[in-house]
């Protein structure tokens, strides 16, 4: 399993442990991921995911998963998630309709 944040695309980044010595030995900061399920309100079902800390703070922000998923570029979504926008997006196209 990837260490990648299903919403945002948050992934490891490396860098260096820099000693008093100035010694440099490579390094990995890893996101911090946590396993949680979110309620999607137009598809009126629950959706697991694993996303990062500030992912979650930011959904809540945006006024829930629903939101936060028609408000961010396709393109910043994991495949999952994508699948999940536009299942929003033609649940929401259907219902003004009827």
């Amino acid at each position: 399993m990837s260490r990648r944040c299903e919403l945002t695309g948050k992934s490891v980044m490396t860098g260096n442990n820099v000693s008093h010595a100035n010694n440099k030995t490579r390094r990995r900061f890893l996101p911090n991921l946590v396993n949680v399920t979110l309620m999607s309100e137009t598809l009126e079902q629950r959706i697991r995911l694993r996303v990062a800390a500030s992912a979650l703070r930011t959904v809540e922000h945006r006024g829930g998963l629903d939101a936060f998923l028609m408000k961010e570029k396709e393109r910043n979504l994991s495949p999952k998630a994508v699948l999940m926008r536009r299942q929003i997006a033609k649940k929401m196209a259907e219902a003004p309709a009827a």
